[in-house]
Formats: structure tokens, sequence, C-alpha cells
């Protein structure tokens, strides 16, 4: 346990040297955030004031939200195994006393954790300025909503490192990436609620890890799942999480033996 909070410490420091970039990420959230809760409103009002489930200040609470936790979360390229795989480098963390999967999950919830401070408070300070904010009254849906948004981010890991995992026998990340990201920037609810795609869509979306990432975990921080609800919902971002470490692990160890490194 030591060892993993000290990794979840470096993790923390690490990205604590970029606070400049941080802050910059904080703006252009901010930006956007402003942008997408124009679209939203506009969308809510166009279909009568309300939209699966949503109105205009449950709406705009979803935009800042999702804003919030796109740093901590991570919807973005991360190609950090890749590059050791392909390097050889990973053999050096082959040979330490730690699982490698295990330190990088540690290191990515300490970097998540700072993330959060810099990049995700100013754009709810902003919404809440600008649009307001509908927020429970209820602590014990923060509490949860924290719980839910560490499962994201170990969800979001888990699917970055198995994406990861094919330069073990692919030499360009580039295809797999992009299509990881397209696919997840859908899924997760990032451009709109998940409640507001079609039955076709959202069914397609149910039986993958991607609306664990963003959807849930603003579902459960808006109160829009309560109770017993919210404790299905953190139970199937839990399912999710360890099933995809499982499988990381199992196919890490698989491409271990078969390490096809670019240049020799």
């Amino acid at each position: 346990m030591r060892l993993w909070l000290t990794l979840v410490g470096i993790g923390f420091r690490r990205w604590s040297t970029y606070r400049l970039a941080a802050f910059a990420g904080a703006f252009t959230n901010s930006v956007f955030g402003l942008i997408r809760a124009g679209v939203i409103t506009a969308t809510i009002a166009a279909a009568g004031g309300t939209l699966g489930g949503y109105d205009a200040l449950t709406g705009v609470t979803y935009v800042w939200l999702g804003q919030a936790l796109i740093g901590p979360v991570y919807f973005f390229a991360w190609t950090e195994l890749a590059q050791r795989i392909r390097t050889g480098d990973v053999a050096v963390d082959l040979a330490r006393p730690v699982d490698p999967m295990l330190a990088h999950l540690a290191a990515d919830l300490g970097r998540a954790a700072f993330v959060f401070l810099p990049r995700g408070l100013p754009p709810l300070a902003v919404g809440a300025a600008v649009t307001g904010l509908a927020l429970p009254g209820d602590p014990g849906a923060y509490v949860l909503g924290l719980l839910s948004v560490a499962f994201a981010v170990v969800v979001s890991f888990a699917c970055r490192w198995l994406v990861n995992l094919t330069a073990f026998w692919l030499l360009d990340l580039r295809g797999p990436m992009t299509m990881y990201l397209l696919v997840t920037n859908i899924l997760c609810g990032l451009a709109v609620p998940v409640q507001w795609f079609p039955g076709w869509l959202a069914a397609a979306a149910a039986v993958t890890p991607f609306p664990s990432m963003l959807q849930t975990p603003i579902d459960v921080l808006m109160g829009h799942s309560a109770g017993w609800d919210a404790v299905r919902l953190l139970a199937v971002q839990a399912a999710w999480a360890a099933g995809l470490l499982a499988a990381g692990r199992l196919i890490f160890t698989l491409g271990t033996r078969k390490l096809v490194i670019q240049g020799g």
C-alpha cells in the first residue's frame, strides 16, 4: 500500500510541474463550455423546454460537469506504454519489482487528482457564475459522485492501456488510437447525453464501458441517479474496471512473449 501511494504521489507531482499548461487547459475548457452550453440550451428550447429528462438548467449543468471531467478522466491520446514498447524500455519495466500496469495506473490516478484542481474546478466556477448549476443538496450524492469519478478514471486508463498493448503487434498506433478516441468521444456522452441517442445507438453504448467514463459520474453528481440506482451504476463501473484491468494484465503478459521493437 505504501508503494502504491508513493506512485500516486509521483504521478501527482509529475503533472504539477505543468501548471501553466493546466491553467491554459482550464481556459480552453471554459470557452468550449460556454459554446456547448449555448448549443445545448438552444437544442432543449427547440425541443419544447425539455429533452431526454433535461431542462435548460440541468442541460448546462451536464455540460459544465463534462468540461470539468474531460481532463481528469482523460479523453485524449495516450501512447506512453506504446512508446516504451517500441523503444524496448518496457524490458526495464519488467525488471522492476512492481507490476507495470499497476504502476502506470497509480501514476494515472495521481495525474487525475492533480488535473482536477486547475482544470476541473475553474470551468465549474465559470458555469456557476454565467449559467448557474443544478446540483443536489444531498452530501451523499457528492460522496458517490467522487467515487464514480475515480472508477471513471480507472476505466479510462484500462481502455487506453488495452489500446497501447496493440504496439506489441503493430508498429504504428495511430490507427487504433484514432478509432478509440472517435468511438469513445461519441459513446461516453461527451457531445450530448446518452439519453439523447437514438434507441439503437443508446443500446450499443450500453454494452460498452464508455458511458461509465462520463455519463455515469455526471448522472451521479447531478443526482439524476441517486440511492440504489447510483449504487447500481457504481457496481457497473467497478465491473468494467475489474474486467478491463484483468484483460489488460492478460494481454500484457501475452505481448511480452512476442515483443516487436521497431528498428531491431
